[in-house]
């Protein structure tokens, strides 16, 4: 019989914005540090490597043909992830030694897109150290427009973990009814919800997802300060001075299927924060109110979604 109970890490740190290979490691530090704590599902927030573009905001990153945003760019995309040059190797292998499952927040440069535009996405990493989804954000919010391109429905997936289905949306994406309808429906009763930072993301969502699915929700926040941007990051000095010293507060939390907190919202604080959470408390909530299940009528409404990896080219013959 599976294991009821899952032991849950949200690893909020602070990223070092463009260097790839130190975002990494710090990644690495905190699977070291979970493994110790006997954590089974490590999750890191939106974007941790290379860090999430905050400068988009604090420069003038609509200007158009703009050479100090075209450097700002580049530079950017030479520090996003190639997950098929090997990038996440280091942490496959340790999610493997420790048998650990891992949600990880990324920038990726994929080479199935032509190998230069970037996109948010959320890397699931099995116990095993497998890659099993790799979920591109469906639709980059605001200023993300400028910087991230659109992805695909391939990544909504859900995973078996212990007794739970886990499956996972990149921060506006949770707002968005119909992308929680298609994890509802396959099962998912642990959703986690990816965020660049700040309470204000995560203090009404996480608990009305949870109400709304009967599920746990984890939230899971990165932090931002003015000093964590990489010394070789292009015009840095032209908007540094004038930024606040605190640009993301975190903010990360953890929710039951009735909605109260487990972990409130955790503010200006590095750390690995943990819980033990048992499936017997989604079944108690889904007695009255299963989204998918009983609750539901898909006679009338039914959902299609198309999970093909969007590609522009498809070779017949080769």
């Amino acid at each position: 019989m599976k294991r009821s109970q899952l032991v849950i890490g949200l690893a909020q740190f602070a990223p070092i914005v463009c260097n790839k290979f130190l975002c990494i490691e710090r990644i690495c530090d905190a699977i070291e540090q979970a493994a110790n704590d006997h954590v089974d599902l490590l999750i890191f927030g939106e974007a941790f490597v290379p860090g999430y573009p905050f400068c988009l905001s604090l420069s003038n990153a609509a200007a158009f043909n703009n050479e100090a945003q075209k450097d700002m760019f580049a530079y950017y995309a030479q520090q996003a992830v190639q997950i098929e040059k090997g990038d996440l190797a280091p942490v496959l292998a340790l999610a493997k030694r420790h048998k650990i499952a891992v949600y990880l927040g990324i920038v990726e440069r994929p080479i199935d897109r032509g190998n230069h535009s970037l996109y948010c996405s959320l890397v699931y990493i099995n116990g095993s150290g497998e890659i099993c989804s790799v979920h591109r954000k469906l639709q980059p919010t605001y200023e993300e427009r400028l910087c991230w391109s659109p992805g695909d429905g391939n990544g909504l997936k859900v995973h078996e973990l212990g007794a739970f289905r886990v499956g996972g949306l990149n921060c506006w994406e949770n707002w968005m009814p119909l992308s929680r309808a298609a994890l509802y429906g396959q099962g998912e009763n642990l959703h986690v919800a990816v965020w660049p930072g700040s309470e204000r993301n995560t203090q009404d969502i996480t608990r009305f997802i949870a109400k709304e699915s009967r599920s746990f929700v984890a939230s899971v926040s990165g932090l931002m300060r003015k000093t964590d941007f990489d010394e070789g990051f292009p015009h840095l000095s032209s908007f540094i001075d004038d930024c606040p010293a605190v640009i993301a507060n975190g903010g990360s939390c953890l929710a039951a299927p009735n909605g109260e907190w487990i972990i409130p919202p955790v503010l200006n604080k590095s750390g690995v924060f943990i819980a033990e959470i048992n499936v017997r408390e989604v079944l108690k909530e889904r007695q009255n109110f299963d989204p998918s299940g009983h609750y539901s009528r898909p006679d009338v409404m039914h959902l299609k979604v198309n999970r093909k990896r969007q590609r522009l080219i498809d070779f017949e013959g080769d």
